[in-house]
């Protein structure tokens, strides 16, 4: 009895112990992390946010040689002046100002978020340049919310009036559902990883896992108080699903043998914006939002980086292949 009393206290020590271990590694990441972001917080990053949509909405004759002049990336030379203050009178444009200065009177959260973010980026990418901001109205052009192109960062507010605005009516609800304001800094992010990144260069399954699964990883480091959720555009209770089911998901892919496949018909089903993930299984086509494929790209990412001592630039010159069979990826049960 003394024997196994003396070998249960043991076990309970070295449990003990094991805990104390454990909770001295999180002390000793957050820590470092802690420092980490005070570090950033310190970087210098100067930038207003220049409003070219309250500007056009206020639009005379005698103003406009002055826009053209401060923004002239934004006319074409094709369309002479008479044009331009035709459409600013134009009722549809009226109503679309109106609706922007209801949501968008005060930009001051927006360039909060926006000058951390660009703190992050310079810290991760020291060669780039804080962009010039601009905001414009564009006809609700969704499939260009945020560009970015030699240091010129354009938002379009008129696709961030919230998820049920009017305006969206006739617009897939899938698609809705990252209309709003909070998504702006999400999405200017989305655009910095995605250059960083560069073009998918391999066409297998997996590859394309990888692609995204970097985008994510990047937006990681760029929006380190931004919840995961908002990060990939889910509801929390998409990312819920998501985690509560990665095994499953992930057996789907193994057992299906998807690979390494190079079926183009993989990347609509699972990597794009859709109503869900199409495993043609009905009871989980119902609740599966989409992207999932993304999902776990940014899961095998994640462990790579976590089981091997590489650098951020090494990371993103890592093909699939080696980061996959590095990774030591194993989805939670």
């Amino acid at each position: 009895m003394n024997y196994l009393k003396r070998c249960r206290n043991i076990r309970v020590g070295n449990f003990r112990f094991l805990n104390l271990i454990i909770v001295f590694c999180i002390f000793v990441s957050c820590s470092n992390e802690n420092k980490l972001e005070k570090e950033i917080a310190e970087i210098p990053v100067d930038f207003d946010i220049e409003r070219f949509d309250q500007l056009f909405a206020q639009l005379t004759p005698e103003s406009l040689p002055e826009l053209k002049n401060n923004f002239p990336f934004l006319f074409s030379e094709k369309y002479e002046d008479s044009i331009w203050f035709k459409r600013s009178q134009d009722t549809i444009q009226q109503e679309v100002n109106k609706e922007v200065e209801k949501v968008f009177l005060d930009l001051s959260a927006e360039k909060k978020e926006l000058h951390s973010l660009f703190q992050h980026i310079q810290y991760y990418f020291p060669q780039i340049k804080v962009p010039r901001v601009v905001t414009i109205t564009n006809d609700v052009d969704y499939r260009n919310k945020v560009v970015l192109s030699k240091g010129l960062l354009v938002v379009s507010l008129d696709t961030y009036l919230g998820k049920d605005h009017h305006f969206y009516e006739s617009i897939q609800k899938y698609l809705r559902q990252n209309f709003n304001r909070q998504n702006i800094v999400s999405d200017v992010a989305s655009v910095y990883a995605k250059n960083q990144v560069g073009p998918i260069r391999e066409r297998t399954f997996l590859g394309n896992l990888i692609s995204f699964g970097k985008e994510m990883y990047i937006k990681d480091l760029l929006l380190p108080s931004l919840s995961n959720a908002r990060k990939i555009g889910y509801t929390e209770e998409q990312y819920k699903w998501a985690e509560v089911n990665e095994d499953q998901i992930w057996r789907y892919f193994i057992e299906k043998q998807l690979l390494y496949s190079t079926d183009s018909e993989l990347m609509p089903r699972f990597m794009y914006p859709a109503p869900f993930s199409k495993f043609y299984l009905e009871e989980i086509d119902k609740e599966a939002p989409d992207r999932i494929g993304q999902y776990i790209g940014w899961r095998i990412v994640a462990s790579y980086v976590e089981n091997n001592n590489v650098s951020l630039q090494q990371l993103l010159i890592a093909d699939a292949e080696t980061i996959f069979n590095k990774s030591k990826y194993k989805p939670k049960r």
